[in-house]
C-alpha cells in the first residue's frame, strides 16, 4: 500500500538529497595570505638588508684631528654627530664629518672635546635611514694624541 503523499513520515528515509554544508571561505583566505605577503616581504627584505649594512662595514680606519664639534642631533631618532678638522690651522680646513651609535664612546667624545684625537671608524654604505645616523662613518673609538 501506497502512503499519500501529505502525510509523509518526518523519520522515513527520503530521496531529496541533504542541505549543503557551509565551506570556508577559501577565496577569503587567500586573499589574506596573498595580503600579508605583499606586506611582509618587503618589510622582511627592507629589516634584513639594514641589518646587513649595518654589521659589514665598507672600510675602517683611523682619523686624526682636531675635535671641535660634538652634538645629540635629530627629530625623531637622536644621533650622535661630530666633525674632526683634519688640518687645524690651515687656511682651509678639511671638515670630516661623523656619528656615534655607542653612548660611552660618545661621552668619552665628549670629554677630550677640543684636542688632538685619533678617531677609529667604520664606514657602513648604503644605510637606509638617517635614523642610524647622518653619516656612512661610525666612530668606535678614541685616542687622545699627546704631543
Amino acid at each position: 500500500m501506497t502512503e499519500p503523499t501529505g502525510s509523509a513520515d518526518p523519520s522515513a528515509p527520503s530521496d531529496a538529497p541533504p542541505p549543503p554544508t557551509p565551506t570556508p571561505p577559501r577565496k577569503k583566505l587567500r586573499w589574506k595570505l596573498i595580503l600579508a605577503g605583499i606586506v611582509l616581504v618587503p618589510v622582511a627584505l627592507g629589516a634584513l638588508y639594514t641589518a646587513f649594512v649595518l654589521n659589514w662595514s665598507y672600510s675602517d680606519g683611523d682619523r686624526s684631528g682636531a675635535l671641535y664639534k660634538f652634538s645629540r642631533k635629530g627629530w625623531i631618532c637622536k644621533t650622535w654627530e661630530g666633525e674632526l678638522n683634519i688640518t687645524p690651522g690651515a687656511a682651509s680646513p678639511t671638515i670630516w664629518s661623523f656619528t656615534v651609535r655607542d653612548d660611552a664612546v660618545a661621552k668619552q667624545i665628549n670629554e677630550v672635546l677640543g684636542s688632538r684625537v685619533v678617531l677609529h671608524y667604520s664606514e657602513h654604505v648604503g644605510v637606509p635611514t638617517s635614523c642610524f645616523g647622518d653619516t656612512r662613518y661610525f666612530v668606535n673609538a678614541v685616542r687622545v694624541v699627546t704631543e
